[in-house]
């Protein structure tokens, strides 16, 4: 991890659907953190109209969009969710234009500013030198697949091909500064967030 001008840069990540969004909503709704979400950057990535969309659709096809022209995200999805030779093809396109996005928003604040860098891959995509300590937000591997087949519609097999793209729970956990356990209540994982906060070294995983 790099943090060149001593900036506080949280980068938040974890297993999908483990609760990464919940974290990042009581960062900025009740702490006043600044967010910067790479699943935003990575939407606008593709934008309608986009040079990266007009990259996608003449490696897919037409099956890439909808009637609307933007992306058809269950489809890429199951493109590169399938096929790992497509899965890095397609992150080769939007990464650069993720981590651009990232440099280009973090100027815009003071250095005296703490951010919160909300990053589902940070490992996979090789992103922690962006930041100066890693909260990964965890819970059981039960919980993960219920909740991803409840939130995306998936089918049990669809949620844990998609659990087997990103590196293990434990893997992440055993690279972080912090740990959030979302396994209990909304409230008890606010508890953590806050404690983080207020005794930084003294809860430090």
């Amino acid at each position: 991890m790099a943090n060149d001008d001593h900036q506080r840069i949280i980068g938040l990540t974890g297993g999908i659907a483990t609760g990464k969004s919940t974290v990042s909503d009581y960062l900025a709704q009740i702490h006043h953190l600044p967010v910067l979400d790479a699943d935003v950057y990575a939407r606008e990535a593709v934008a309608l109209g986009s040079p990266i969309l007009a990259t996608l659709y003449q490696r897919y096809g037409r099956d890439i969009l909808l009637d609307d022209g933007c992306l058809n995200r269950r489809h890429l999805g199951t493109i590169i969710f399938n096929q790992p030779d497509e899965k890095r093809w397609v992150e080769q396109q939007i990464h650069p234009f993720v981590r651009q996005r990232f440099t280009q928003v973090r100027s815009e604040y003071p250095v005296t500013q703490p951010l919160v860098y909300a990053i589902p891959l940070l490992f996979e995509a090789n992103l922690t030198h962006l930041v100066s300590e890693i909260w990964v937000v965890t819970c059981t591997p039960e919980q993960q697949q219920q909740r991803l087949m409840v939130r995306n519609q998936l089918s049990e097999a669809e949620a844990q091909t998609r659990i087997n793209n990103q590196n293990s729970l434990s893997q992440k956990v055993a690279q972080a500064d912090y740990v959030l356990n979302n396994a209990n209540t909304r409230a008890n994982l606010y508890q953590q967030i806050d404690a983080i906060l207020a005794h930084p070294k003294s809860t430090k995983a």
